[in-house]
């Protein structure tokens, strides 16, 4: 049923979206005359490579030094790269990527193989289904850049104070998927853009309901300042 869902959806979405896609392209590479889209590999369902699309929001070989992880004042950042990370629209060209069976509309967010070689024994279930577009964790820290803002080690500082977070998310959403928790997640994340409280409060009610980590629970309503692991 996921796969049906994400082969016709995308087909869809493709159609509705792809004026916009060719806009956007026509903009990016008229701002810098360079290939306005990002390919670059990450790691998929089973450890299996696939190369993810991305629109370019940074500088060309902006990943060379391995800085994988991005703050919001980081300097790689284009101008029009900006708005497309604020509004998540550098992801409308993964839409393909559903399409080619690589990716889902929900699932954990593809990683570089970087960061999952150093994944511990239970983060590697996070590479048990099909990455995706969006999912609990996505949402949680649709703020990520932020809190990263003015980290001298954005890897250093992602690693500490995000992933455990998300990984755990990521998990339960492996292990409590369905299609209608899909179809929540989507919905959870347009309208993360015009009532971020609601959808945390809602997402926090989710975790808590299957889940006896309380930690977990209360660090999706992101109340608090979040503790380095």
């Amino acid at each position: 049923m996921k796969k049906l869902f994400d082969f016709f959806f995308s087909i869809f979405l493709i159609i509705i979206f792809l004026p916009l896609i060719i806009l956007i392209s026509i903009i990016v590479f008229i701002l810098d005359f360079n290939n306005p889209f990002y390919v670059a590999e990450r790691v998929g369902k089973n450890f299996k490579m696939f190369k993810m699309i991305k629109f370019r929001s940074m500088i060309i070989n902006a990943d060379k030094n391995k800085v994988f992880s991005t703050k919001s004042d980081d300097e790689r950042i284009t101008i029009i790269g900006k708005y497309l990370r604020r509004f998540k629209l550098d992801e409308l060209p993964q839409l393909f990527n559903i399409l080619f069976g690589h990716m889902s509309f929900v699932g954990p967010r593809p990683n570089v193989k970087f960061e999952v070689d150093m994944y511990h024994d239970y983060e590697k279930d996070l590479l048990k289904i099909k990455p995706g577009i969006t999912d609990l964790a996505s949402i949680v820290f649709y703020d990520e850049a932020e809190i990263l803002k003015n980290s001298n080690d954005p890897n250093k500082d992602y690693g500490l104070l995000i992933r455990p977070w998300k990984s755990q998310l990521g998990i339960y959403y492996v292990n409590n998927n369905n299609l209608i928790l899909d179809i929540k997640i989507i919905f959870f994340t347009i309208l993360n853009f015009f009532n971020r409280q609601y959808v945390l409060k809602s997402i926090s009610k989710i975790i808590s309901k299957k889940t006896s980590d309380e930690k977990l629970s209360e660090i999706c309503l992101r109340k608090k300042r979040l503790n380095e692991i």
